[in-house]
């Protein structure tokens, strides 16, 4: 009887023992894990990581290049843990399988808790309220974090106190930053925010600056880009050259008031061509025509010109010369043709003079005249002759007119020229000079323009090919034989 209690006391206490033993592991076989612990982002190995798993089976630590393995772990379900101080530590279920390898790559974050945001950022050029500036202006800004294996990175914030648009540039990871494209003659504000990817974002104070004035650039032309046609400006020697409009919009035939500092073009909206005006630097552009665009035979042969001080522009569409006042208002016909198209216009303000080209629909029969203010034809130039002519312009005192022919008198049906020469009409002899004695051979004398002297003249000089590269060249008038180059692959130029 003793024995047999005995013996039952015993099974009552393994039955304890098995019920209140950990989890046990399935010891049908064997297995393995390994892999590469690295910093996430980065994938920089971690050394000397704990490796191990739950329910316990080895520990290891990484080596050098971060790789680990855990060898002979019975085949079942874990949880496998990465830990090291300063890092977060990382959990990840597996399953050991017999006789199998289970590789897997853990990434691990640095640990956070205790990390401190980036320090103040200090701004260091341009100084608060600099003036001067570059219309390209590096951005200098100095800034440290408390951390020192956290890397920062920046975004910089700019603004302007002529629109309300915020400028972001982001992703910056040195401290500093050049901006271009920048307005002249502008106010901005700038600011840096810095980033450790953990905490707050941390912001400078706001700092000032302005910008210089604009070059004294006189001469406007065009130049394509991207197959668009581009408003320019230089200074009198080629230099200071500032691109005016976008390469994304057609825009062409650029005309300079410096009475208004303004500057006039044509410019593509949709099908129709109509007047734009901005500052000088590109600025606050104005759409000026709306319900009346420009319009006649070939666009780039379509001349304009302003008007009362600045304050109207005259405008061909079709047979039609218009006046427009540059806000849009107070739309005018002046003239109107039987039937010819009008395709440039130029008007003197002393004398109230306006001289015209007409042409037929095929750019050919040119007529070139002037007009007084009702419209009466004063004196014609040139008329009943073949060929292409264009690119009038009439001095300031008003007792000249330039003027452009292809002399050979062709008339392709592509408008091609062949020996086009460039003329200057004497209103008191009523006789023509020949201004392009100089011209090389072969080549095109186009879009004259006075200067603002008018002691010269600028121009297009070009292949008769049609297709090759245009360069603006000057001409004194009083010495025809030293031509210069001025500007090249540049077309449609104006000098005021």
């Amino acid at each position: 009887m003793k024995e047999l209690i005995i013996k039952g006391i015993s099974f009552i206490i393994i039955l304890i023992t098995i019920s209140c033993s950990e989890d046990t592991i399935d010891v049908e076989g064997l297995g393995s894990v390994k892999g590469k612990i690295v910093k996430v982002g980065t994938n920089e190995p971690l050394e000397n990581v704990k490796v191990s798993t739950t329910p316990s089976s080895s520990t290891v630590f990484t080596d050098k290049n971060g790789v680990y393995k855990l060898s002979n772990v019975p085949s079942g379900e874990y949880s496998l843990s990465a830990q090291k101080e300063g890092l977060q530590g990382v959990f990840k279920g597996i399953k050991v399988l017999t006789n199998k390898e289970v590789e897997l790559v853990i990434e691990m974050k640095k640990a956070t808790a205790t990390n401190r945001p980036p320090e103040t950022i200090k701004l260091v050029t341009p100084v608060d309220n600099a003036t001067d500036i570059p219309v390209e202006a590096k951005l200098i800004w100095s800034a440290k974090d408390p951390d020192k294996d956290d890397k920062l990175t920046y975004k910089v914030s700019l603004r302007n106190e002529k629109n309300t648009t915020i400028e972001i540039f982001e992703n910056i990871t040195d401290t500093t930053y050049t901006v271009s494209g920048l307005l002249y003659s502008t106010q901005y504000f700038w600011q840096v925010t810095a980033s450790d990817s953990i905490n707050t974002e941390v912001n400078s104070t706001s700092h000032a600056f302005t910008t210089v004035a604009p070059p004294n650039n006189r001469i406007v032309y065009t130049r394509l880009v991207n197959g668009n046609s581009v408003v320019y400006s230089a200074d009198e020697t080629g230099a200071t050259e500032i691109q005016l409009t976008p390469s994304s919009k057609n825009s062409f035939r650029p005309r300079r008031n410096p009475i208004t500092n303004k500057i006039a073009f044509l410019q593509s909206v949709g099908s129709q061509t109509h007047l734009f005006i901005m500052n000088e630097d590109g600025s606050q552009l104005q759409q000026v025509t709306a319900t009346v665009g420009v319009s006649g035979y070939n666009l780039e042969e379509i001349d304009f010109s302003w008007d009362a001080k600045g304050a109207k522009l005259l405008f061909p569409n079709q047979n039609k010369l218009y006046s427009i006042d540059i806000d849009g208002s107070n739309l005018n016909k002046l003239y109107e043709t039987t039937g010819d198209l009008i395709t440039e216009v130029d008007k003197n303000e002393n004398t109230g003079m306006i001289a015209l080209k007409t042409n037929n629909l095929d750019g050919y029969s040119v007529q070139i005249f002037t007009i007084d203010g009702t419209g009466g034809v004063q004196n014609t130039i040139l008329t009943g002759e073949n060929g292409a002519a264009g690119s009038i312009n009439l001095s300031i005192d008003g007792t000249k007119l330039l003027y452009s022919r292809d002399m050979s008198g062709s008339e392709f049906a592509d408008h091609r020229q062949l020996d086009s020469r460039i003329f200057i009409y004497d209103f008191t002899t009523t006789t023509s000079t020949d201004l392009s004695t100089d011209r090389p051979a072969g080549t095109n004398d186009l879009d004259a323009r006075f200067s603002p002297n008018e002691a010269s003249i600028i121009f297009v000089n070009t292949s008769n090919d049609g297709i090759s590269v245009k360069n603006i060249q000057t001409l004194p008038i009083d010495d025809v034989n030293t031509r210069t180059e001025l500007i090249k692959n540049a077309m449609m130029p104006d000098w005021e």
